[in-house]
C-alpha cells in the first residue's frame, strides 16, 4: 500500500525530508502550513532534490488565498514536480483563520465546497473559466492545464459531504481509525447524490506515529500530539468526542484552563490505541500495519507528534518507512 509522511511542523528542511523520505520508499511527502513557511515554496525546492516521491500540501487554508491563487501556486508546483503535485486544502480553524488572517469564520463547509470545485476548474478545465457561486464570481479566464488532485481535510459531516461533491481525495484527522469507513460513507453518500464514483475518491488519514525503545515514552508523544488538537481545536474534540466523550471533553477542559499536563494525562490509553501508533519499532511496524490494512484507507501517511524530539523523529520516519516493512 501507498505509504505517505507529514513533515513535522517545525522542521525547517522540507527539501532534505523529502529526499530522505524517498530513499525510505515512501510514496508521497505532505507538507502542513500553518505560520512560518510558505507550503508552495517549500515543496518547490523539495522537487528539485526528489525525482519519483509525490508531494502533497497538507493543508493550505481555504481562506488565506483564493482559489485562483491556488490554483496558480499549484500549477506553478507542478511545473517543477510534473504529475508529483496535490493539493491538500481545508478550513482550519477560527484561531487561525481569524487572529492571523484576519478574515471571519464564515461558512466553512461552503468555503471549502467552492474552494475545492473553482481550484479544479482553473487547474484541469478545457478552455476557459467561468463560476457563478455564493462566494466566488469568476468570469472567463483561461484554465491552467495542470494535472493536480485536489484533497479536502474534513471532520465534520458538512464538510464532508463539501468532499463528497467535490473533491479528489479525502485526508481526515482524528478520526478513530475503525470509525473511518463509517465517516466516509457521508462522503460516499454525497458523491453518489452528485454523480460521482466513491471509489475515485481517495482516503488518505494522518496516522499520528512515535517510536522508542522504551513504548512509554513514544505513546507520552502521541498523547502529547492528541491533547493539543483536542484541547486547541472544537472541530478535533467533537471529533473524538463520537467516541470517547467524556475523556475528550476532560482534556478540552483542562488544556483551555492552562493545565497542559493535566490534559495529556486525561488522554486515555484507549484514544492513543484509536487515534495513533506508538511502540518499540516492532510494535509500531505492526500497529501501523494494521490501520494500513482497514478497508476504509487507501494512503496512511506516518505524521509525528506535536512538540516530537528529533531523534525521535528521525526514529519513526525511519522504522515505519515501506522498506522497513
Amino acid at each position: 500500500m501507498p505509504t505517505g509522511a507529514l513533515v513535522p511542523e517545525d522542521d525547517g528542511g522540507v527539501a532534505a525530508f523529502a529526499e530522505r523520505a524517498e530513499s525510505l520508499g515512501y510514496d508521497s511527502v505532505w507538507t502542513p502550513e500553518l505560520w512560518g513557511r510558505d507550503a508552495f515554496v517549500a515543496l518547490t525546492r523539495a522537487a528539485a532534490v526528489t525525482d519519483e516521491v509525490t508531494l502533497g500540501t497538507a493543508i493550505v487554508n481555504v481562506y488565506g488565498r483564493s482559489p485562483a491563487t491556488l490554483a496558480q501556486a499549484a500549477a506553478t508546483l507542478a511545473d517543477a514536480a510534473g504529475d508529483r503535485v496535490r493539493l491538500g486544502v481545508g478550513t482550519s480553524t477560527p484561531k487561525v483563520v481569524e487572529d492571523l488572517h484576519g478574515m471571519a469564520f464564515e461558512n466553512p463547509p461552503r468555503r471549502l465546497h467552492e474552494t475545492v470545485e473553482l481550484a479544479k476548474a482553473f487547474l484541469t478545465a478545457e478552455g476557459r473559466v467561468s463560476y457563478d457561486g455564493e462566494m466566488f464570481e469568476v468570469a472567463d479566464f483561461p484554465s491552467l492545464g495542470a494535472d493536480v488532485p485536489v484533497y479536502a481535510a474534513a471532520l465534520g459531516p458538512a464538510n464532508r459531504r463539501a468532499t463528497g461533491r467535490t473533491a479528489d481525495g479525502w485526508l481526515p484527522h482524528l478520526i478513530p481509525f475503525d470509525d473511518l469507513g463509517a465517516a466516509f460513507e457521508t462522503v460516499a453518500e454525497t458523491a453518489r447524490e452528485s454523480g460521482r464514483d466513491p471509489a475515485d475518491i481517495e482516503t488518505a488519514p494522518y496516522v499520528p506515529s512515535a517510536v522508542s525503545e522504551d513504548p512509554a515514552e513514544a505513546r507520552a508523544a502521541v498523547r502529547g500530539h492528541l491533547a493539543y488538537y483536542v484541547g486547541s481545536g472544537e472541530g478535533y474534540r467533537r471529533s473524538v468526542a463520537r467516541q470517547f466523550p467524556d475523556a475528550a471533553d476532560e482534556v478540552a477542559s483542562a488544556w483551555r484552563d492552562g493545565d497542559r499536563e493535566g490534559a495529556r494525562a486525561a488522554v486515555t490509553d484507549e484514544m492513543v490505541d484509536a487515534l495513533g501508533v506508538a511502540g518499540t519499532p516492532e510494535e509500531a511496524r505492526g500497529q501501523f500495519d494494521e490501520v494500513a490494512a482497514l478497508d476504509a484507507i487507501d494512503e496512511p501517511i506516518v505524521v509525528i507528534p506535536v512538540g516530537t524530539e528529533e531523534a525521535m523523529a528521525e526514529r519513526t520516519v525511519e522504522a515505519l518507512a515501506p522498506e522497513k516493512r
